[in-house]
């Protein structure tokens, strides 16, 4: 069965005559031997499909009792160590670790929660949920409810739920409906209805919420993303604006958040590695033409010039190429 985690525009897939044995033994040899070897470790690594990487991690267990990511942990240092073990890591694993991280310590990094839970599919969610159980012995509804308040925890509770609309099917009349629901609860109201927005938003599908955003615009003569503007605030307006921007384009949603850790004066490696990793399989090319669109270079030229090292090339091989 093919993949959740895999689409069809990422610059990853697997790697023709795989041996997971032989790239264990080599990967061990790359770390154990005087000096490490980084390059052979970058090769290997970025060079493999996720799955694959799964049956490393295996094989590797399997000849030397040892965790892989343990190996790289106590082998590699700062981002570059990041990135490596963000590699190795099941995507579901992986997506609940940044939420933890998302959440743990003083204050919340609520662009990360937001840019999470609005791109990841239902069944996406589902899988995070449950790998965040078992992980943490802890349901990740608990931690966001504990982290979040008010209209935003709501929405982020639903979204965590994974119950949005899958399908591909669109319903007009219910477009109009929701249209109408969204104008009667904002524009056209005395104070604004704010569950309205979070149940159309957070549960009906991405298509169809295109369709209902065009009936808006008939309705109220104004884009959605203005009425959001105009009637709610804090991380609640923002998680609603990314939802909107999802809809509309989840590959430019993404390019722009690359963007915006990629520009001034640090780079937010956090961001920067959990997108490169986790849409390597997805959307990964698409991602590079609306940054380029967006921003007039590419994001390969991006990373080359904000990153260096091992941690460079690990991202350029992640990146695939220039455009």
């Amino acid at each position: 069965m093919a993949s959740i985690w895999v689409g069809h525009r990422g610059t990853i897939r697997d790697y023709p005559g795989f041996s997971p044995s032989a790239d264990a033994e080599a990967v061990r040899k790359a770390i154990r031997g005087i000096g490490t070897d980084e390059k052979t470790l970058i090769s290997i690594l970025t060079e493999r499909s996720n799955a694959q990487r799964q049956l490393i991690v295996k094989e590797y267990q399997a000849a030397y009792e040892k965790e892989l990511k343990d190996d790289l942990k106590g082998d590699l240092s700062g981002h570059f160590k990041h990135v490596m073990m963000a590699l190795v890591t099941p995507p579901a694993v992986f997506d609940a670790k940044q939420l933890k991280k998302s959440m743990k310590g003083t204050g919340t990094d609520e662009d990360a929660l937001i840019e999470i839970l609005t791109t990841r599919t239902s069944r996406q969610i589902k899988e995070i949920s449950q790998a965040y159980y078992t992980v943490y012995k802890k349901s990740l509804g608990d931690d966001i409810s504990s982290e979040t308040s008010g209209d935003f925890r709501k929405a982020l509770l639903t979204l965590a739920d994974g119950r949005r609309d899958e399908s591909l099917k669109v319903d007009e009349h219910l477009a109009k409906k929701d249209a109408q629901i969204l104008y009667n609860a904002g524009e056209n109201k005395w104070g604004t209805d704010e569950d309205k927005f979070t149940e159309i938003l957070c549960l009906r599908s991405f298509p169809q919420l295109k369709l209902t955003f065009d009936e808006y615009r008939n309705i109220s003569q104004k884009d959605i993303e203005d009425s959001i503007k105009g009637e709610l605030s804090g991380h609640f307006e923002d998680l609603l604006l990314a939802i909107v921007h999802c809809v509309r384009n989840t590959p430019a949603f993404l390019a722009e958040r690359l963007h915006q850790s990629l520009k001034g004066a640090g780079t937010d490696e956090f961001t920067l590695n959990r997108i490169m990793v986790s849409r390597s399989e997805i959307d990964l090319l698409d991602i590079r033409h609306e940054f380029k669109k967006h921003c007039g270079y590419s994001l390969y030229s991006a990373i080359k010039s904000d990153t260096s090292g091992d941690y460079g090339i690990t991202l350029l091989k992640i990146c695939g190429g220039d455009d």
